[in-house]
């Protein structure tokens, strides 16, 4: 069962998330909005008040730094698929705009299939078997791995109130922090499957943002006429 379970929950949430995007697709994007915001806000609140109470009362939390870095983590690998929605992926588009549109809607959707590939690949590279490479290992064993061993983080620890009430260990088990792996890898996999049947209807150009500087003219454009 320990196997399955982080197919699961990557399983689940990617549906939670499509169910809830044909329901409301603006309360999805607030949504991630939100939660980006909210792991910035921490990681924000966490830096300074450490740093306050090391240089202002020689003081501190030995968890500070580890839980930054953790939040960090989150807001990369849950804001890579929001970018990957939004098209906010910086990329260079000169050369693919000198083809004619059928050769450039091709290479449009070979991008987001690279970028599903990718998502693949780190999620559980062993499929790569079928190609006749010799690898294993990825996102889902990783998890898995650290899932069964139960071993704690560094300097992460639950409160000692916590640890008496709901009799948890001491440290808190890396398996949760790392549960951001399969669900972020798993959600840039399903933002690039939606952007190649979005590339392949005619909905979306590109999965990368590489005329951003040629809107930014057009939008500014009469602003200096005065």
């Amino acid at each position: 069962m320990n196997v399955y379970l982080p197919y699961l929950i990557m399983g689940a949430v990617i549906l939670l998330f499509w169910i809830a995007e044909r329901r409301n697709p603006e309360s999805v994007t607030r949504f991630e909005e939100n939660v980006l915001a909210i792991i910035l806000a921490l990681i924000t609140i966490v830096s300074f008040t450490q740093v306050v109470a090391r240089y202002g009362f020689n003081s501190g939390w030995t968890g500070a730094l580890e839980l930054t870095r953790i939040l960090f983590a989150w807001m990369i690998l849950f804001g890579m698929s929001y970018g990957l929605k939004q098209g906010m992926h910086l990329g260079v588009d000169a050369l693919l705009r000198l083809f004619p549109k059928p050769v450039f809607r091709f290479f449009a959707i070979f991008g987001a299939a690279c970028a599903f590939l990718y998502a693949a690949i780190l999620i559980e590279s062993s499929w790569l078997g079928i190609f006749g490479a010799d690898t294993r290992g990825g996102a889902m064993v990783y998890w898995s791995k650290m899932y069964q061993i139960g071993i704690g983080l560094d300097d992460l620890r639950y409160p000692d109130w916590m640890q008496s009430a709901l009799g948890v260990k001491e440290r808190v088990q890396r398996w949760i922090a790392y549960l951001i792996l399969p669900v972020g890898l798993g959600l840039f996999g399903f933002r690039a499957l939606q952007a190649m049947i979005a590339i392949w209807r005619g909905e979306r150009e590109l999965v990368i943002a590489g005329h951003e500087a040629e809107d930014l003219v057009a939008e500014n454009r009469n602003v200096l006429k005065d």
